[in-house]
């Protein structure tokens, strides 16, 4: 199966990062993503927010390196989280687990931050999903080769 995602969108907030029980960093953003579409001749614009959570290294970097306004493209993968509420509910919450960011453009006037363009254009990545792709992409030429057995 593929489970992959590649969006761009504005950092929403400043990144979070934390340290879990077990010593491994993670960090939370949240992108926003504005499509425009057109409606009788004319223009609307809807706003999608998404949760993009990183692991590790990536995690550790981009703590750093990004803020509220960044515009980055994310490349990973979907992830559900679920849990039981208080009241005794089933929950459920869709993100996207970051395997690479890359950092599009900053907002005027972020400072501490890159500040030329070869460095925005720099990528991050997890050392360790470097393997994950490598297999998304030996999954892909798998499936190409098992078209005969595609039921239409």
């Amino acid at each position: 199966m593929i489970n992959k995602v590649i969006l761009i969108g504005r950092l929403t907030k400043d990144p979070e990062l934390r340290i879990l029980p077990s010593g491994n960093k993670t960090i939370d953003i949240s992108i926003a993503y504005n499509r425009n579409y057109k409606v009788n001749n004319e223009w609307k614009e809807e706003a999608h927010y998404f949760d993009v959570k990183a692991y590790g290294a990536l995690a550790d970097r981009l703590s750093t390196q990004i803020s509220k306004g960044y515009m980055i493209l994310v490349e990973g993968r979907l992830a559900q989280d679920r849990w039981t509420s208080q009241d005794g509910k089933n929950m459920s919450k869709v993100s996207i687990v970051a395997e690479s960011i890359k950092i599009i453009s900053k907002p005027q006037g972020a400072q501490n931050k890159p500040s030329t363009q070869e460095d925005l254009s720099e990528g991050f990545y997890n050392d360790e999903d470097i393997n994950g792709i490598e297999n998304i992409k030996s999954d892909i030429e798998k499936s190409i080769e098992d078209d005969d057995d595609v039921p239409f």
